[in-house]
């Protein structure tokens, strides 16, 4: 499980370094170029806070991940929180994004399907690390799968 965990928080790494080319990409500045100064202010401040949020937790995940696997309460609230921000953004993915303004091509589609993996498999790794003790493996909760 702890192989697992680092590699969530690699790809977490990945999706935000990934994600600085997405303003220059899908043209950010001149889309929010029309909008009234302190709601594209708000824009920019909650692209950080998101983008603030995946390295958080990829670099929670990489130099923490015995502590986030030892199943203490708060261990498995941190988690579950994870678990639900990722499940939530998948759901968006689906349920929100109108992608019939999304650039076109092959390499497009392929990047979106890759995100869509990762953010599948943070929902599924984290939702596993939140699950109480008794389902993991036997010596989990005392940190001894390493």
């Amino acid at each position: 499980m702890r192989a697992l965990l680092l590699l969530a928080g690699a790809g977490q790494i990945a999706l935000a370094l990934s994600s600085l080319v997405l303003p220059r990409l899908l043209k950010w500045r001149e889309q929010t170029s029309v909008l009234r100064p302190l709601t594209r202010q708000i824009f920019w401040t909650y692209a950080a806070y998101i983008l603030g949020c995946n390295v958080a937790f990829g670099l929670a995940s990489l130099f923490m991940a015995d502590h986030l696997l030892d199943g203490t309460p708060l261990a498995r609230a941190v988690a579950g929180f994870i678990t639900l921000y990722w499940g939530a953004r998948l759901v968006i993915q689906f349920g929100l994004y109108d992608r019939s303004d999304a650039p076109p091509g092959l390499r497009y589609k392929l990047a979106e399907a890759a995100i869509v993996l990762l953010f599948a498999y943070l929902t599924a790794v984290y939702g596993w690390t939140a699950c109480p003790a008794k389902h993991q493996p036997e010596g989990a909760k005392h940190g001894a799968i390493r």
